[in-house]
């Protein structure tokens, strides 16, 4: 199994590549993957969202469990939404309350799919190959935004906003989803423990169909869902979501006062 990076150095300069032994690997960039030739100390990078994604389709009901627990049907065709690509942080980031909103926020602990070469109409071969590997992905949600209008539900805006979602630590290539699970805590405490293999559909039939609705580019990321144990985040907690074999994605959510305190602290050390 290959690790994939991606960080930024010290002269705030993006490198991405393949990770071991505490060194990164560098490469020219996610859909090149040709060796640059330099190797770089990771203790002297920071750490980012393992790609760029142009945009993040999420799937909605694509667990067995969850279906039966909300008794709906399986459906025929993968359900999805998009997340902005604006919304995307890696590891260790903050997640912020949107100022505009003091509802309820939601995390939800999903295995993540890092498209690797363009795809369009793709066969399951052809979508197989095209997956670069997997990662971890929490999809938080403004839940009280889904209902607040009744004429239209608003998926994408309230799960669209900036940091609201969060991907990391890395992409693993050769990781085999089936045997995985995904443990979600919230502060400490244990709330999601699914098995993957109760997917509804697999990655590769995901990729394939999805490619049928869209194109799909290197470094797109599918979220493949999530299951039973879906929860609310109160401001100051923290959420960790752990696939073996794959890492834990970190990430806590602050709010707007201590947003902005540190939007602020972030513009004076930037001065």
């Amino acid at each position: 199994m290959d690790t994939w990076m991606r960080f930024m150095s010290g002269d705030g300069e993006i490198v991405f590549g393949r990770v071991e032994g505490g060194y990164l690997h560098e490469y020219q960039s996610l859909d090149r993957r040709v060796p640059t030739g330099e190797v770089l100390s990771t203790r002297a990078l920071t750490p980012l969202a393992p790609c760029a994604p142009g945009k993040i389709v999420a799937l909605w009901n694509n667990y067995h469990a969850l279906a039966a627990k909300l008794d709906k049907p399986v459906p025929a065709h993968p359900l999805f939404l998009l997340k902005s690509a604006s919304s995307v942080v890696g590891a260790g980031h903050a997640i912020r309350r949107p100022v505009s909103y003091a509802g309820k926020i939601v995390y939800e602990g999903e295995l993540g799919i890092v498209i690797g070469r363009r795809c369009r109409d793709s066969s399951l071969e052809e979508a197989e190959a095209a997956i670069l590997g997997y990662t971890i992905v929490n999809d938080v949600t403004a839940a009280d935004l889904l209902g607040e209008n009744p004429h239209f539900p608003q998926w994408c805006r309230a799960k669209g906003f900036d940091t609201f979602c969060c991907i990391g630590p890395a992409i693993v290539s050769g990781f085999d989803w089936q045997a995985g699970s995904v443990v979600t805590t919230l502060d400490g405490v244990e709330r999601q423990n699914y098995p993957l293999a109760d997917m509804v559909f697999s990655p590769a039939e995901q990729v394939s169909l999805i490619s049928q609705d869209l194109t799909l580019e290197p470094g797109d990321v599918i979220a493949c869902g999530t299951s039973l144990g879906v929860g609310s985040i109160k401001d100051g907690a923290t959420v960790a979501v752990t696939i073996a074999g794959i890492g834990t994605l970190s990430n806590t959510l602050v709010g707007t006062q201590d947003a902005a305190a540190a939007m602020v602290a972030g513009a004076a050390n930037a001065a």
